[in-house]
């Protein structure tokens, strides 16, 4: 339908963004526990008032621990889902649950490696509509205006699920991995979804991604573009994989900070303005 990049040339706020070798380590992740991992509270960025709890989400048989934050006043508010990294819910994430809270959103972040390090898809998909049922569920949440975020792994769920679970009427895919999949636990690749994709999808990816390469997205770009999907992609120029999180904690460089402004403006144009059409033609 239309295609927007937008590129943010000569800034990096990471560490580390040298070139990619020949292998990209598997990255380090909690060991699995049904009673999640012990996260120290985040601050927020805004003196809004909001309210936050972890609470259980029941999937499959088994409970799995989700943060949750939402404002405190009463309201009838747009919802998120947002998937962790395989990194698993770090603090930044708790910190991104809250922030995003403060600027009007319920949302809720299930913690997907609860009892295992890599689920099968359809684990994780039967978690994240549970989590979908439970924001359905709340006071304070239009039901009509629900979407999905992912970073890392989650980034590759956004792109997998957004086009299969039709409550989610828009999503934002940060560094995820479109051509991943093919495997007896992870049997769909996200690019081979594109026909039944029907909303907006915001997605956020860095040039030096050592994980997932560039050149994949604009790849992917190209296939949402030829098949009429409305998509934005937002590129920095110089950023690795997982720049959002620097050693568990949100990031608070300017291209962090301003990816966070990109994800925000666009779930406000998605869900609570109504100005954007929310699917494709």
């Amino acid at each position: 339908m239309f295609l927007l990049i937008a590129c943010l040339i000569g800034i990096s706020g990471c560490t580390d963004s040298g070139d990619s070798g020949p292998e990209v380590p598997e990255p380090d992740s909690p060991e699995p526990s049904p009673d999640g991992p012990t996260v120290p509270k985040a601050s927020g960025s805004s003196s809004t008032e909001i309210l936050n709890e972890t609470v259980n989400i029941t999937s499959e048989g088994q409970t799995y621990p989700a943060y949750t934050a939402a404002p405190a006043a009463e309201g009838n508010y747009s919802a998120v889902v947002l998937i962790h990294s395989f990194n698993g819910f770090e603090p930044g994430y708790q910190d991104i649950v809250d922030r995003m809270a403060a600027d009007g959103f319920v949302v809720v972040a299930p913690q997907w490696q609860t009892y295992s390090r890599s689920p099968p898809d359809s684990d994780v998909d039967a978690l994240v509509r549970n989590s979908v049922s439970y924001l359905e569920s709340r006071d304070d949440v239009d039901p009509e205006k629900l979407g999905l975020t992912g970073f890392c792994a989650g980034g590759r769920y956004t792109m997998l699920f957004l086009p299969q679970i039709k409550e989610f009427e828009s999503g934002v895919a940060w560094y995820g991995f479109p051509y991943a999949g093919r495997t007896e636990t992870q049997p769909d690749q996200p690019a081979s979804l594109i026909d039944q994709l029907d909303v907006p999808m915001l997605i956020i990816h860095g040039t030096r991604d050592q994980a997932s390469n560039i050149s994949d997205i604009y790849r992917y770009a190209g296939e949402l573009d030829a098949a009429d999907k409305y998509f934005e992609l937002k590129v920095y120029q110089g950023e690795p994989h997982g720049f959002m999180i620097e050693d568990g904690e949100l990031s608070e460089s300017f291209v962090a900070q301003d990816a966070y402004k990109e994800m925000i403006d666009f779930f406000d144009r998605t869900l609570n303005s109504g100005t954007m059409e929310n699917s494709s033609q």
